[in-house]
C-alpha cells in the first residue's frame, strides 16, 4: 500500500460531522466513575488472563484447539454481558480461511561472490519464510542487489529503485526507513515504509524473486530472538490473489550480513551510507545465489469473535465505538532454557482481551446505553500479520464512514502506576485533545509513541482500521513509575522485550502488578464512552495519510 498525503474537500454531512473533537470530560458523570471503579478492577482483568494464558490454551495458535477455546470463551463473556451478536445470522463468530505455510529450509542458504562463498545457517544466521502458497519453491542463480531502504515513497521524493531492472533478483534491504531528518520521512518516528510488510510487498512489485531484510536490534526494535520465534514456525496468512509475491521472503543477522557482502569485495557500513541519500542507486553484489524448498501447506479456519450493544440514540446508534483487542498467539514452539514450548501470551495479547472484556462490561452496566454502539471485538492472526482486523476491514458489519473510533488494545501494564500516560497514535487525530483531557483526569500526563523508532502505530490492529479511514486510540504503559527512579521505567521495558517478549516466559507471574493496568483500562473505558456520546465524528488531523480515505468513507456512508 502506498500511503497518500492527498487531499480533498470535505464533505459536511449533519449527523457525520467532523467539524469538533469529542467532547472532553469537564465533568465525568457520577455514573462513568463508579462503573469505571466497579468493573475496571484487578479481578476482572487477572481471571481472563490467567484463563487465555493457561497451558490449556496451548498458546492460542491460529486454527488450534486452544484457538477454538480461546474464541468460545470470549463469546461467552460477552453474551453473559448482554451483548448482541456482531456478525450475520446471529453469530458471535466472524470465520475466515486461512493458509497455514510450513516451510522445510535448507539448514545451510549458500552463496556464491567473487572472493569466495558464504554459507548461512538456518536460525543462527538466517530465518525465512514462503513468499508463495504452493507446495514448492525455487529459483537458480539469481543476483543479490542492495536497495538500501527498499522505499518508493513520492511525497518525500524518494526512490530507492531509481527505474533499475529488478525481475527475477534477490534484494537486500535494510530494516526501518530514513531517521535522521525530521523533515524527512518523520525522522526517528518510524512510518509504515519502515516496516518488514511493506519491504516484501515493495520488493515483489519489483518483480524480484526474494528479499533479505537486514536485522539489527536497533532498527527492528527487538532482538534475533524474536525474529527465531516468529518467523520460525508455521505460518499463516489469508488466500493469496492476484498481487505479485516475493518467492522466499527472509531476515538475515547484521553479522551474516557482512560476510555476504564482503565475499564480494563490499564493506556493509559503506553501502549503508550510500543508501542515506535520495540519490542513491541499486548495487548490484555480483553474489548469486539459489535456493529450493518445500511447504507443507494446510487450509484451515480461524475467526474473530464479537459482541454488539446497541447504541440508544436513533441516529447516532447507527454509528459505532470499535474497541479491540487480538486474542491469538504463536502456540506451541521452539522451547526456551526452561524447556517450556508453550507461548503463553499473557501480556501479549491475553492481557488486552482481559481490559476489553472489562471495559465492555462497564459501558453494558451503566444506567444508560451510550449513544453510539460499541463493538467489543477479538481479532484472530494478528501476529501473523494483522490478519483478523484485516479480514474485518475487508468485510466489516459497520461500513467504515459509520465507524467513529477504533479503541486498540494490545498488551498491558504489568509494573504499577505510572505519572504518564503514553499515546501511541498520539499526532494523527483529533482523538489526542480528548485523550489528553482524560489522562489528566486521573492526574497524569500524555506522551506520545516513547519508543518512536519501533514503529508501533503500524504493527497492530489500528492500523488495519486506520487504512480503511478510521481514527484510532492507542493507549501503551507509560515509563515513568511511581516510586520508582528516573529510568527505570524504560529500562524494565525494554528488559521484558528482551526476555519475554514472544517468548513463552511471557506468562502470568505472582509479582505483577495491575495498578498500572487498570489505569490505561479507564482511559480506554472513559474514551469510548465520550467518544460514543459526542456529536461530531473524530477527525484525522489535516494532511494525516489517512485523511483523504476517511473523507471518501463518510461520502460513501451519506450516500449509499
Amino acid at each position: 500500500m502506498k500511503l497518500s498525503r492527498l487531499a480533498s474537500p470535505l464533505l459536511l454531512v449533519p449527523f457525520l460531522s467532523v467539524a469538533a473533537p469529542p467532547a472532553g470530560p469537564r465533568e465525568i458523570p457520577d455514573a462513568v466513575t463508579q462503573a469505571a471503579n466497579r468493573y475496571v478492577t484487578r479481578d476482572a482483568l487477572i481471571a481472563p488472563i490467567r484463563f487465555l494464558s493457561s497451558d490449556l490454551l496451548e498458546g492460542r495458535g491460529p486454527a488450534t484447539r486452544g484457538d477454538q477455546l480461546a474464541r468460545l470463551y470470549l463469546q461467552t463473556q460477552l453474551e453473559g454481558m448482554g451483548y448482541q451478536p456482531a456478525f450475520p445470522h446471529d453469530s458471535w463468530q466472524q470465520p475466515f480461511d486461512i493458509v497455514g505455510i510450513k516451510g522445510e529450509f535448507p539448514k545451510t542458504w549458500s552463496f556464491k561472490g567473487k572472493a569466495g562463498n558464504v554459507d548461512l545457517n538456518w536460525r543462527d544466521d538466517y530465518i525465512a519464510e514462503s513468499g508463495l502458497q504452493q507446495p514448492q519453491v525455487s529459483f537458480e542463480n539469481a543476483e543479490l542487489v542492495f536497495v538500501g531502504y527498499g522505499i518508493q515513497a513520492p511525497e518525500y521524493q524518494w526512490d530507492d529503485f531509481k527505474g533499475m531492472n529488478l525481475t527475477g533478483k534477490v534484494l537486500v534491504i535494510m530494516n526501518n526507513d530514513p531517521d535522521w531528518d525530521p523533515k524527512l520521512f518523520a525522522g526517528k518516528r518510524r512510518l509504515y515504509y519502515g516496516r518488514w510488510d511493506y519491504k516484501y510487498a515493495s520488493a515483489a512489485r519489483q518483480g524480484a524473486a526474494g528479499a533479505i531484510i537486514i536485522h539489527t536490534t536497533e532498527s527492528a526494535g527487538y532482538p534475533w530472538q524474536v525474529v527465531q520465534s516468529s518467523w520460525g514456525g508455521e505460518q499463516f496468512g489469508l488466500p493469496q490473489g492476484d498481487e505479485p509475491h516475493v518467492r522466499i521472503q527472509a531476515w538475515v543477522t547484521e553479522a551474516g550480513a557482512r560476510r555476504l557482502v564482503k565475499s564480494a569485495g563490499f564493506d556493509l557500513d559503506k553501502l549503508i551510507a550510500s543508501a542515506r541519500s535520495k540519490s542513491f542507486k541499486p548495487v548490484p553484489l555480483g553474489i548469486h545465489t539459489s535456493i529450493a524448498f518445500t511447504n507443507t501447506l494446510s487450509h484451515v479456519k480461524t475467526a474473530n469473535v464479537g459482541g454488539v450493544l446497541p447504541g440508544n440514540d436513533p441516529q447516532l446508534a447507527a454509528q459505532v465505538v470499535i474497541l479491540t483487542a487480538h486474542h491469538d498467539h504463536f502456540g506451541i514452539g521452539e522451547p526456551d532454557a526452561t524447556g517450556d514450548r508453550i507461548y503463553h501470551g499473557a501480556v501479549d495479547n491475553a492481557s488486552g482481551c482481559a481490559q476489553v472484556l472489562a471495559v465492555a462490561r462497564a459501558l453494558a452496566k451503566l444506567p444508560q446505553r451510550p449513544r453510539r454502539s460499541i463493538l467489543a471485538l477479538f481479532v484472530a492472526g494478528e501476529e501473523r500479520g494483522l490478519l483478523g482486523s484485516q479480514y474485518y476491514a475487508e468485510h466489516p458489519t459497520f461500513a467504515p464512514g459509520r465507524i467513529a473510533a477504533n479503541i486498540n488494545i494490545d498488551g498491558g501494564n504489568i509494573f504499577g502506576h505510572t505519572r504518564d500516560a503514553t499515546l501511541i497514535s498520539m499526532g494523527k487525530s483529533n482523538l489526542d485533545q480528548l485523550a489528553e483531557q482524560l489522562a489528566k483526569s486521573q492526574g497524569r500526563t500524555l506522551e506520545g509513541d516513547q519508543f518512536p523508532d519501533r514503529g508501533y502505530y503500524y504493527r497492530s490492529d489500528q492500523f488495519s482500521f486506520a487504512r480503511i479511514g478510521v481514527p484510532a486510540l492507542y493507549f501503551e504503559a507509560g515509563t515513568d513509575f511511581v516510586g520508582r527512579p528516573a529510568g527505570w521505567g524504560r529500562k524494565t521495558l525494554e528488559d521484558w522485550e528482551l526476555k519475554k517478549y514472544h517468548q513463552p516466559a511471557d506468562k502470568l507471574e505472582p509479582d505483577w502488578n495491575f495498578d498500572g493496568m487498570i489505569d490505561d483500562a479507564r482511559l480506554d473505558f472513559m474514551a469510548a464512552y465520550f467518544i460514543a456520546q459526542a456529536d461530531a465524528m473524530p477527525a484525522w488531523n489535516p494532511g494525516d495519510e489517512f485523511e483523504a480515505t476517511r473523507k471518501k468513507a463518510l461520502a460513501a456512508a451519506n450516500n449509499p
